[in-house]
């Protein structure tokens, strides 16, 4: 005979129970109102030996009416002690999550965490001012600096915890790596993961910073990256991309981290190929080594330098410039790190020339060499094609770029340089407007027109040499960037019969025209298998390694001089939260986990 089940039986509470035995019904249990207890099974029986053993002799005078406004005077106070609960329970839920929410923004702002007891001190100041009965509220919100190391880590953990959980839906993913070196001197290995779920949707996020406190061999470099994916459970057969600054110890060969993950993805028996590529950003910005004008720009350092190294010269030059009223009132610096401050400063240089010329003549120095015809139409041409490689610069730089965007900047950038090279040998100076001034200015030498030309082929030569690791996969980020104008018979054979589908498809083209090339790959039918796996792998792709660039000034943002002894575990915490973009912290469950957990008031008003 089977056990009965007392909790299927569906015994309703009885409302003359609460006059004849003094219980009531509380979130489904039977409880006494006259000490509190409950009864495990819902059954008269029970209710009636609990009140004979426990409270009979206490009632027994009274009579039926009597009992009942008794019960009703206990239902009350039993509600009026339920809701003060519920109240200081919602209070203390309320100052644990206030103190999340400032914790996130510290982490955000990167401030320190003693932060948290200044911006307390602020709070009750206005408090005291606005609403000083609330004053105990805002007491109860603790954000002493432990409890503010405390909340950035557990918001860091939630995130890492919503990663992993994405990155089990990840159809591809691809990693982007760099390294750098903090305040301290420590080594620090940035890695950015990009994912595509099965939905096509692309997940960029940072997946780890990692102090490297030995040597940054190659070995070293793949020892952390292989523990970063394993920590996240990724498998390494759905590894499509490795974008890497370009280092020996990120690209050798032999030992590299490319090699050593490649390595790695055989012993896995991974089907799929690794690609590696070097970081577009830092190609182009390579690329304007080839001009070999180094002459010219240390000219210009040298005076920039003696204008702005020492407190008086640069005051008497921003006087001058005043006196002279020019357009500009000062020479920006130039650092070779900031790829994009020289063209800002051979801009203003150009521009200043001759205001340059008379300041350097009243200090008393040479200025044989910024007079020189030769080198004012060199630094104009200089000028010029680095306000090109700016832009293209700025174009290939931010979040979410899709890799086939970022070649197709590049291609168009090539295709230019031959127009720019074809017209210059013609004197055609349509896109060199500081050289088209130089040209006009001119009085006895000619433009150096055929001079200028050759730099330009150097410069076209150096970028198709840099970006031949693109062309190589020029029918994949084709494939992407314009799958309509695609040679389906050039095209790998497993591809061939859906992309005849898709091409003869007017619907799905009219939909290319409407969303773009980026968001067109989400709507690829599940009759089209191979073509949603190429575009999951091709979207997966990192151009650049630009988010770890930027994770570096968010680290140096952090760990400053006066902030050299951050933990490593309290850096990562808060690099995690500041560059997080599509997950967010999850805040309520925090506080739900922390149960019934009330903050304590403070005893200090600092």
């Amino acid at each position: 005979m089977a056990k009965r089940k007392v909790d299927t039986e569906n015994r309703g509470f009885q409302t003359r129970w609460e006059s004849e035995y003094m219980f009531t019904k509380v979130a489904g249990k039977p409880v006494c109102l006259l000490c509190g207890e409950s009864v495990a099974v819902l059954k008269e029986c029970n209710l009636r030996r609990h009140y004979e053993t426990k409270h009979a002799d206490k009632n027994k005078n009274m009579d039926m009416e009597q009992r009942l406004q008794k019960a009703e005077e206990l239902k009350r106070g039993l509600k009026s002690r339920q809701a003060l609960f519920k109240k200081a329970k919602s209070q203390g839920q309320a100052a644990v999550k206030a103190s999340f929410i400032l914790a996130e923004e510290i982490a955000k702002s990167a401030r320190p965490f003693t932060e948290g007891d200044f911006i307390k001190n602020c709070m009750i100041k206005v408090c005291d001012e606005v609403c000083p009965e609330k004053r105990q509220l805002f007491l109860n919100v603790s954000l002493s600096r432990n409890t503010i190391a405390e909340r950035v880590d557990q918001l860091s953990i939630n995130l890492k915890e919503q990663l992993v959980k994405k990155g089990k839906d990840f159809i591809a993913y691809s990693l982007a790596v760099d390294e750098s070196t903090d305040i301290s001197d420590i080594a620090q290995l940035s890695i950015f993961i990009r994912g595509v779920d099965s939905s096509l949707s692309v997940t960029e996020e940072f997946l780890a910073l990692r102090p490297m406190h030995g040597t940054t061999t190659g070995h070293d470099l793949y020892e952390e990256v292989s523990r970063c994916v394993n920590e996240m459970e990724l498998p390494w057969e759905k590894l499509v991309g490795l974008t890497t600054d370009g280092a020996p110890a990120m690209c050798g060969h032999r030992s590299g981290l490319v090699a050593k993950i490649r390595e790695k993805m055989q012993e896995e028996n991974a089907t799929g190929e690794l690609t590696a590529y070097h970081c577009i950003i830092h190609q182009e910005a390579l690329c304007g080594k080839a001009l070999k004008m180094e002459h010219v720009m240390s000219i210009i350092t040298r005076t920039v330098n003696f204008i702005r190294a020492k407190g008086l010269n640069h005051r008497q030059f921003k006087a001058f410039l005043t006196e002279l009223e020019t357009e500009h009132g000062d020479l920006p610096y130039h650092t070779e790190v900031r790829w994009l401050s020289q063209g800002k400063v051979l801009q203003r240089c150009f521009e200043l020339r001759e205001e340059i010329c008379l300041f350097l003549d009243s200090k008393g120095k040479d200025t044989t060499q910024l007079r020189d015809e030769m080198f004012l139409c060199e630094m104009a041409f200089l000028c010029d094609i680095t306000s090109h490689l700016n832009a293209i610069n700025l174009q290939l730089q931010g979040r979410d770029r899709v890799i086939s965007d970022m070649y197709s900047t590049v291609k168009a950038f090539k295709t230019k340089l031959t127009l720019w090279e074809t017209q210059m040998r013609k004197e055609n100076l349509s896109h060199f407007p500081s050289c088209q001034t130089m040209k006009e200015k001119l009085s006895t030498s000619a433009f150096p027109s055929t001079q200028l030309a050759d730099k330009i082929g150097m410069l076209t030569t150096d970028f198709r040499r840099r970006f031949a690791d693109f062309e190589a996969q020029k029918s994949r980020l084709e494939l992407l960037g314009n799958p309509f104008a695609v040679d389906v018979e050039s095209s790998p054979p497993n591809l061939q019969m859906e992309l005849i589908d898709l091409q003869c498809n007017d619907a799905l083209r009219e939909k290319y025209a409407a969303v773009g090339a980026a968001e067109f790959a989400r709507f690829l039918p599940g009759t089209m298998p191979q073509l949603r796996i190429q575009a999951a792998q091709t979207l997966s792709m990192f151009g650049s390694t630009y988010l770890c660039e930027q994770l570096f000034s968010l680290m140096n943002l952090n760990k400053t001089s006066h902030r050299s002894r951050l933990t490593a575990e309290h850096l990562h915490s808060i690099l995690r939260i500041s560059s997080a973009q599509s997950l967010t912290p999850n805040i309520d469950e925090l506080v739900e986990k922390m149960g019934h957990h009330q903050v304590s008031p403070s005893t200090s008003n600092k």
